[in-house]
């Protein structure tokens, strides 16, 4: 039966990353994950972890300036000390808190950049991999397509895959979020069948408006059924931006699972 995680970088945003922790788990997740939680101390974390007996599925590097729509560094010529140092926080606080798996996010750049960004990245995840190795920790990275995220370095799966191959390292695997996929690439049951092997965590919401998965153009009951035939054991995490209240939007949960056992 696959398990489901909420992705508290939308659900609950706004609400201390504690409470949303605790909303989950009333809500019958199965996990959490975060984007950036590094402004909650470890032990103040690890206690409404234990609290609620949630595991985190994952959790993102800093993406750096944010507000200035920065969407991550390890991608930016110029940027390797920052990147490194956000990865290295990252590695540090996954590892206390229990997560599975890092994300670390390329940033955006532009296209006369893209070679050297490339070879930046791939240092970077190398990095990221080997201080990763021996805390049993995944590196995932994750293709955006180009309406939300323009001018992402990663925003199609055959590239991840590229660059993965050629990294040659086992803990890293692709974030497959299947919102951007169904935007970028479409063809979503193929592309899941030919890049199981390299996924290391699947995200869902509707497409196109982003909102709870139990709307718009992709069947999630059908591929999630799939998902499960492929093999994959990970959590599947809602990331979608809530209709209304978060709670009034929970059906979808317990709709599929009933549909999936």
């Amino acid at each position: 039966m696959l398990r489901f995680s909420a992705n508290l970088g939308f659900l609950w945003k706004g609400l201390p990353l504690t409470e949303g922790v605790r909303r989950a788990k009333r809500g019958g997740f199965d996990a959490v994950e975060f984007h950036a939680p590094y402004e909650v101390p470890v032990d103040e974390m690890k206690a409404v972890l234990a609290e609620t007996r949630l595991p985190v599925a994952g959790i993102n590097v800093r993406p750096g300036n944010a507000a200035a729509g920065e969407a991550g560094m390890a991608a930016i010529p110029g940027s390797e000390s920052e990147a490194r140092a956000a990865i290295d926080e990252g590695l540090a606080y996954a590892d206390a808190i229990g997560a599975t798996y890092l994300q670390v996010t390329g940033g955006k750049v532009e296209d006369s950049q893209r070679s050297a960004a490339r070879a930046t990245y791939l240092k970077a995840l190398d990095h990221a991999a080997r201080g990763a190795e021996p805390l049993g920790l995944t590196i995932v990275i994750e293709p955006c397509n180009r309406y939300d995220v323009p001018g992402n370095f990663l925003n199609n799966t055959d590239q991840a895959k590229a660059m993965i191959d050629e990294l040659g390292r086992k803990n890293v695997k692709i974030l497959l979020d299947c919102y951007h996929l169904q935007i970028s690439e479409g063809d979503l049951t193929r592309r899941l069948e030919r890049l199981m092997p390299q996924i290391g965590h699947i995200q869902i919401a509707a497409v196109p408006n982003r909102a709870e998965p139990d709307e718009g153009e992709v069947d999630y009951v059908y591929l999630l059924r799939k998902i499960e035939e492929l093999g994959y054991r990970g959590f599947v995490a809602g990331e979608y931006r809530a209709r209304g209240e978060v709670e009034a939007g929970l059906g979808w949960l317990k709709s599929f699972r009933a549909a999936l056992s």
